[in-house]
């Protein structure tokens, strides 16, 4: 059951929602409104007065409900109008008459509008358009004159949704922690299916402002790519000509007048707010010294393949930091996507950015090399242009986003939960269109069956317990091909392997010959070691517990059994 609230302002605020209530409604969705509650109990019903002209009732109803306002006269409050459409799950039952008005009193005593059993509360009626919703809408002004006390009214209101759905055996929704992006309003909805649009703008932008600011450097850079991605900027500046604020619009987007509508940043999300972006930008900066530069890709998947690790180590701020870049990683992914990929990974990404979001203060810092990856390959989004280096991120992807669900579960954040469990579902459906295909161009290139059969001996030695699902699976000879080149190149199979396996272990791969495969193509096309330090590594190595018993010790048991079910 969602509860939404909406302030009304002006002379005429009731008499409009009055009118907006027994009206045939935006799209002609209002079927029977009628009563079913009111502060008194026998209010004039427009809906059910068929003897009266519906107009004189609702100005009737209108002017009741006005009375304690316009009884202040001036000193009456900015916001006179408090409007609370409540609407249940499709597949919830449905509630009667009687019901929709328990509900009603229910979600008015939440607010701070009528508590129970008080006579000088404020006046409100409850209209029910449809089987699934009812809208409750009150005058802010208390009958004995005073203002209502509705201090966090939308969070008590949700909060008093859980009981109401629990009461009725409603479709339990997650409990939420404040951090959500703002909701389109149905005025959004319904103009963005009147123009035959799929999301609306508010979605749209926010979508757009998000994908800047992974890929910026910079707030200049930040600007010139909204621009760049059709996106009209309007800079607020202060007195001193210095930018404080932003707000954006869609081209074309226009309100009534033929005035573009707005929306300010932190209107969009709470995290797009330009003191919170100079944040962000702050933290992926230039590094302090200079970096040798390698392929994006590579650093990007590098990086990604780590979070797990932050995610189970215990520093929160670091996770959540973490949890942020990953966000932009899934923004990214789309952008080289093949088309039948590209709506799952869009999917993927409008759905983890729940996930990016608590009330847990990031440590984006922690995570500046990921997100200067990123914005490398924004810049150069071909950099892999055999589609290997979608393929990689992505299969590190699906491993961080499992780990990001079990940590939001840990700390009980119901809605991130729910979205990386969402987002999981895009992903996986993402992953054959983006992955087979670049396997398929490495196996094309498969050494012999004689150097097959040397690589299969060393991963029996390596890690018996996965060596014959390695060799049966269908990306062997992918992984083959890669040990090839990685040989070609200098480096020795069993080393370079041992590497690979070094990284993390397989327990949680559900194909553990794809996820070496881009594990040894990344290390295969670094610089080969000399035979000196070669024979220092092999030393070391020796002396190393296992790769397997070492990784798996570093993830609890049930977060590795749950990964293996859920991974690609």
């Amino acid at each position: 059951m969602i509860p939404k609230i909406i302030l009304g302002k002006g002379p005429h605020a009731t008499r409009r929602t009055v009118g907006y209530l027994f009206g045939k409604g935006r799209a002609n969705e209002h079927t029977d409104p009628h009563l079913v509650a009111s502060w008194n109990g026998f209010a004039p019903d427009p809906g059910r007065s068929p003897h009266r002209n519906p107009k004189d009732v609702a100005d009737q109803l209108a002017t009741q409900l006005d009375q304690p306002v316009r009884m202040l006269g001036d000193k009456a409050p900015k916001f006179t109008v408090w409007h609370c459409p409540v609407r249940a799950a499709p597949e919830d039952p449905v509630l009667t008459d009687e019901q929709w008005a328990d509900v009603a009193r229910r979600i008015v005593a939440a607010a701070g509008i009528a508590p129970d059993g008080d006579e000088g509360a404020c006046r409100w009626v409850a209209v029910r358009h449809a089987d699934d919703h009812i809208h409750i809408a009150a005058t802010l002004v208390r009958q004995d004159g005073r203002r209502p006390r509705r201090d966090y009214d939308q969070r008590a209101v949700q909060k008093e949704a859980r009981k109401i759905e629990v009461d009725y055996g409603l479709r339990r929704l997650k409990p939420g922690d404040g951090t959500a992006a703002k909701r389109p309003t149905s005025k959004e909805h319904f103009k963005a299916k009147r123009q035959g649009q799929d999301a609306t703008a508010r979605e749209v932008l926010r979508l757009r402002v998000r994908r800047a600011v992974a890929a910026a450097s910079s707030e200049a850079e930040f600007f010139t790519l909204l621009d760049a991605m059709g996106v009209t900027v309007r800079p607020k500046t202060g007195p001193s000509g210095d930018v404080l604020g932003y707000s954006v619009a869609l081209p074309g987007d226009v309100n009534k007048h033929g005035e573009p509508v707005w929306f300010s940043g932190s209107t969009l999300a709470g995290d797009l707010s330009l003191p919170k972006i100079r944040q962000c930008l702050a933290a992926t900066g230039p590094e302090p010294i200079a970096v040798r530069p390698g392929n994006p890709w590579h650093q990007a998947v590098a990086a990604t393949e780590r979070i797990p690790g932050h995610l189970t180590r215990g520093d929160d701020h670091v996770a959540q930091g973490q949890l942020a870049a990953l966000g932009a990683v899934l923004d990214l992914l789309p952008i080289t996507a093949p088309p039948v990929a590209k709506a799952e990974l869009q999917q993927a990404a409008a759905a983890f950015e729940r996930a990016t979001r608590s009330r847990i203060t990031a440590d984006r810092d922690s995570a500046r090399v990921l997100r200067r990856s990123v914005q490398a390959i924004w810049s150069h989004p071909r950099t892999a242009g055999d589609g290997s280096g979608a393929a990689m991120l992505l299969d590190a992807a699906l491993t961080a986003v499992v780990f990001a669900m079990h940590w939001h579960h840990k700390h009980q954040h119901a809605q991130q939960e729910a979205a990386a469990r969402q987002t999981l579902v895009h992903l996986q459906a993402a992953y054959g269109p983006i992955v087979e295909p670049a396997l398929g161009d490495l196996a094309c290139r498969a050494p012999g069956q004689q150097t097959k059969h040397r690589y299969a001996h060393h991963l029996r030695q390596a890690v018996p317990e996965h060596a014959e699902r390695i060799v049966e699976d269908r990306a062997w000879d992918a992984l083959a091909t890669v040990l090839a080149e990685a040989e070609a190149r200098g480096h020795g199979a069993v080393t370079v392997l041992d590497q690979a396996l070094s990284q993390r272990s397989l327990d949680d791969a559900r194909h553990p010959a794809s996820a070496l495969t881009w594990r040894i193509q990344r290390l295969g096309q670094r610089h080969a070691r000399g035979p000196r330090a070669q024979a220092a590594l092999a030393r070391s190595t020796a002396l190393r517990p296992t790769a397997t018993a070492s990784t798996a010790a570093a993830v609890p048991s049930s977060q590795q059994s749950s990964t293996r079910r859920r991974r690609r």
